[in-house]
């Protein structure tokens, strides 16, 4: 007979007395529960609860979650919650284990049988405290991640381990070893945004500005629950300042964290201190430099568990420092670019497609042969040179990062296949990683893409099914998870996300402009000139930093010798990579990224001695 252990480490938010521990049973002793993440909305289901005659002990949402799942069953809770969460409910009557997960995927949830043990965790390391755990490098998902730069669930780097994906949850029969029902979607993103699309919004953008104001202010407010310190991530774009926004008319005064770069094409801290004074906000802010880089790049292995290199983790991670000293609880703006259209790929490809039915591809790709012959020194030079020609809103922050993406934009005879290119890093090197054949996946493959209105509310679509959970959510809860930060995400609230899909894309993207009606929402609280700039994103001078302060420890990882004993790249491609970004010609700062992460995780993780003193296990 099999035996069953739950374990939690509890970052206490919300009754943070003994009555709040974990594992948690019910008072009949069925189901015993842990649970990471926040019910937000466990106050009105502890009401509807004590209507039903549950008596509760403390005030925590963890005992009303077990309520829920008392009164309801696991899958009937799921439906009644509003939440981030990853969850694990023994039912020790039926003996099953049923692990489920939020719907937009904000909470990670790793597992998998090996051998005869079935083992689940919030974090991959935790499986290498694990005896019978033997760590095997899964190529499939490593040949994803050189493409994606992250490993898309529902693979993880390990073989036999899996990531259950978001809006899904899976039961697991104690009493068959090696079985596992499910995963199945209790809320599917790609079917409510079909739905949703088929019954839009049907008032004035007006209207639909009214209800997206009440909707988010009101997500927002139950996001302000806390027993503990709170505050803001604000970067000074339109997405964080809103959430700003909508603390300060909710609570009068918040607390808010900014991290900026002292590269000023890198730097939004300017912003960000603006809409700071003008909401007259408590802000902190510090200003990195390459020598706070070089200290968090060792330990980027210990925070992602698996190959992660989305480089924006790096300030991620600074500024989830700088909030922890003061709080404990902070609101993002995550997700803003994903249902309103903040992607200049948004406007960018429905735009392309109209060009593309009046120019022959062939001119295309002259123009394209012709663009990519260029430096990013003379592409710079040339942009400077237009400048006074080209639109305000046209301007980009950032353009010789541009350059590649408006080539790959041409070469492509299809939007799809111009959305693959961008979201593709080393796709263009056949085997470099070697004994590998590429999955398809959601993102790469189009033919798996869902219906949902016209080009532009697609591409929102693949990107929150895909780009949002698996590259955005990671990075942020793995770097504030590392430094005992919890972030909530108000624009995951699934009602702000099935109101977003009712949107029309007409009302979200034009001329150029995306994100219209969380804009006007802004608004109503901030000046627009205060936020109105090109999108940024949240870079690092990674090019600049690789040739400079971080070139001796790439070189090392880098060294063809090495990488060839380790026997998983080839290191030719990697050499070429390298001498190219040196020498200028070209900016091959993410194929490098994505190469130096990988090989600092192997450093890490690669090895069964070296993974269990990572994890504070006696090899």
């Amino acid at each position: 007979e099999m035996g069953v252990a739950l374990g939690n480490r509890r970052l206490a938010v919300i009754d943070v007395s003994p009555q709040g521990r974990q594992p948690m049973a019910s008072p009949d002793g069925r189901y015993v529960l842990v649970f990471n993440g926040e019910i937000y909305n466990f106050r009105a289901l502890r009401r509807r609860l004590e209507g039903l005659g549950h008596d509760f002990r403390g005030g925590s949402d963890t005992e009303v979650l077990l309520a829920a799942i008392q009164a309801w069953g696991p899958a009937g809770a799921l439906e009644q919650l509003n939440g981030m969460f990853a969850f694990a409910a023994l039912d020790r009557r039926e003996r099953v284990l049923h692990l489920a997960r939020d719907r937009m995927g904000e909470k990670p949830l790793y597992y998998g049988w090996l051998g005869p043990r079935f083992l689940f965790a919030s974090e991959l390391k935790a499986f290498h405290a694990c005896p019978s755990f033997h760590p095997d490098v899964d190529r499939e998902a490593l040949a994803l991640f050189f493409r994606l730069k992250y490993v898309p669930a529902p693979w993880s780097i390990y073989r036999g381990v899996r990531k259950l994906e978001p809006g899904h949850r899976l039961a697991v029969p104690l009493d068959r070893p090696g079985t596992v029902h499910g995963p199945v979607a209790y809320w599917d993103a790609a079917d409510v945004a079909a739905r949703c699309s088929r019954e839009p919004f049907v008032g004035s953008a007006e209207e639909a500005v009214d209800q997206l104001h009440e909707l988010l202010s009101d997500a927002v407010a139950l996001r302000l629950e806390s027993d503990v310190p709170l505050g803001a991530l604000l970067s000074g774009g339109i997405d964080s300042s809103t959430v700003v926004a909508l603390m300060v008319a909710a609570t009068g005064r918040v607390r808010t964290f900014t991290v900026g770069f002292r590269e000023d094409a890198f730097d939004e801290s300017g912003s960000a201190r603006a809409v700071a004074r003008h909401l007259d906000t408590d802000h902190t802010e510090i200003v990195a430099g390459p020598e706070d880089a070089l200290a968090v790049v060792p330990r980027l292995p210990l925070v992602y568990d698996e190959p992660f290199a989305d480089s924006s983790q790096i300030p991620t991670l600074l500024v989830s420092e700088l909030a922890r000293r003061w709080v404990t609880v902070a609101l993002s703006g995550d997700g803003g670019d994903e249902l309103f259209g903040g992607y200049n790929r948004h406007a960018w490809l429905p735009a392309v497609e109209r060009l593309g039915s009046r120019v022959p591809s062939p001119v295309r790709r002259a123009a394209a042969a012709l663009l990519d012959g260029l430096t990013p020194g003379t592409w710079e030079r040339l942009v400077r040179l237009a400048r006074p020609i080209v639109p305000a809103r046209l301007r980009h922050r950032l353009p010789g990062d541009k350059l590649g993406k408006i080539v790959d934009t041409l070469r492509s005879s299809r939007p799809e296949e111009a959305y693959l290119r961008l979201v593709s890093h080393w796709s263009g090197t056949p085997g470099l990683v070697l004994g590998a054949s590429e999955p398809q996946t959601l993102a790469t493959d189009p033919s798996r893409w869902p219906e949902a209105g016209g080009l532009a509310e697609r591409l929102m679509l693949i990107d929150a099914l895909t780009y949002l959970p698996d590259d955005i959510l990671t990075k942020v809860d793995r770097a504030s998870m590392s430094t005992s930060l919890e972030v909530r995400v108000p624009y995951l609230d699934h009602r702000v996300v099935e109101f977003a899909w009712r949107i029309p894309a007409s009302l979200k993207v034009r001329d150029g402009r995306g994100k219209l009606p969380l804009r006007a929402v802004l608004e109503r609280h901030v000046p627009a000139s205060l936020v109105d700039r090109p999108k940024m994103g949240f870079g690092i001078p990674l090019a600049d930093w690789l040739r400079g302060p971080l070139r001796a420890w790439a070189e090392d990882l880098l060294d063809p010798a090495r990488i060839r004993e380790e026997g998983f790249l080839r290191p030719e491609p990697v050499a070429a990579a390298w001498r190219d970004h040196l020498s200028g010609r070209r900016n091959r700062q993410y194929h490098l990224w994505d190469v130096l992460v990988f090989e600092s995780w192997l450093e890490t993780w690669g090895s069964r001695t070296a993974a269990r003193s990572a994890v504070g296990v006696a090899p």
